[in-house]
Parts: C-alpha cells; sequence; structure tokens
C-alpha cells in the first residue's frame, strides 16, 4: 500500500497499520477539547461517533491508496500513544503528500508526535515518495504547528478549507532536509 509505513520504528515507537480492534483505545482522542475542530471534524457529534468517522477516514485511505495513518505503539508499554502517517491531501486543487500526527492527551507533551512525523519525513524523503512534505494544521493548533516547526518545516501560507475553516501550511522541500 502506498505511502504507508507499517514495521517502521523509531526509538521509542513501533509503527503498524490501524485496525479496527483500536476503536476503544482511540475514543479518549475525542473528550479532549478542541480535538473535532482541528481535525475538522463535527463538533456536534457524540465522541463514540467522532471516532467512528475517524476510522473510516482512515480506512477509506488504505482501500483508496491515499497513504494513511500509522497506529504508533510504544516500545515501552505496548500500547497505543498515537497515530501518524502520510497521507495524499489536495490543498488548493493540488494533490500534495502531508505528515498527520494526533496523539492521545494521555501522551502530550512527550515528544512522540514530534519523533513519529520526522520518521515520516525521514522515510518519504528516503523512498522519493515526493520532493516536498506539508503538515496541515487549524490555525488555532499551536501545538501541531510546534510540532511541524521541530521536523524543520516553515510556514508556507494560511488557506480556507471548508470544513476546517483556515489552516496554516507548513512545508519542507528534501532539499531543506538534505541540507540539515
Amino acid at each position: 500500500m502506498k505511502y504507508l509505513l507499517p514495521d517502521t520504528e523509531t526509538e521509542r515507537l513501533k509503527f503498524r497499520m490501524v485496525t479496527q480492534g483500536d476503536f476503544e483505545d482511540w475514543m479518549p482522542l475525542f473528550e479532549a477539547p478542541n480535538v473535532a475542530k482541528f481535525l475538522g471534524l463535527d463538533e456536534s457529534l457524540s465522541q463514540r461517533e467522532l471516532c467512528q468517522k475517524w476510522f473510516d477516514k482512515v480506512f477509506h485511505r488504505y482501500e483508496n491508496e491515499q497513504g494513511g495513518m500509522n497506529a504508533l505503539i510504544s516500545k515501552e508499554t505496548g500500547k497505543m500513544v498515537g497515530q501518524c502517517g502520510i497521507l495524499v491531501q489536495a490543498i488548493e486543487g493540488e494533490e500534495r503528500l502531508e505528515i498527520g500526527y494526533s496523539i492521545l492527551p494521555e501522551y502530550w507533551g512527550k515528544g512522540f508526535a514530534s519523533e513519529a512525523a520526522q520518521k515520516c519525513k525521514e522515510e518519504a524523503f528516503k523512498r522519493e515518495f515526493s520532493d516536498r512534505l506539508m503538515s496541515t494544521m487549524h490555525v488555532d493548533n499551536i501545538a501541531s504547528e510546534l510540532v511541524a516547526k521541530k521536523n524543520g518545516m516553515s510556514w508556507e501560507k494560511t488557506v480556507d478549507i471548508d470544513a476546517h475553516g483556515a489552516m496554516n501550511v507548513f512545508s519542507i522541500s528534501k532539499s531543506e532536509w538534505s541540507k540539515k
């Protein structure tokens, strides 16, 4: 499956495909404030409905060669700490590759998003998936913006995306990455 990174590892994480069996473990994400808003989901939906929408999107991507999220499993505990992956996204009519990441609230602030996002960037450039990668986030999602900056990305532009509202686009080229 194109752009997926199962069996990839970092110092603290193992990547694998998301499965239906991960649903209950992923539910706590949607208890946190602003998560639905930041992910462009309908904030009026219940926690279970939001999680179902997320899983529908993950499996739709898998089935349609649009990249996808990998479950991030802690090597230390064996528990899922988040999801991260390379996604095919359309921004202003242009198809691009995005590094997407979401971490379960109990693991926020521990560097897992940055660790996983950096690995996705390295793999994408090494495997020549694209010459430029991006991460997008709601303009109010400062934590995700910091992850993008830690991943060597710079602000490119702000775009208006239907369900999401205003989104910041951060990006890095392969040549910028190779100079670091």
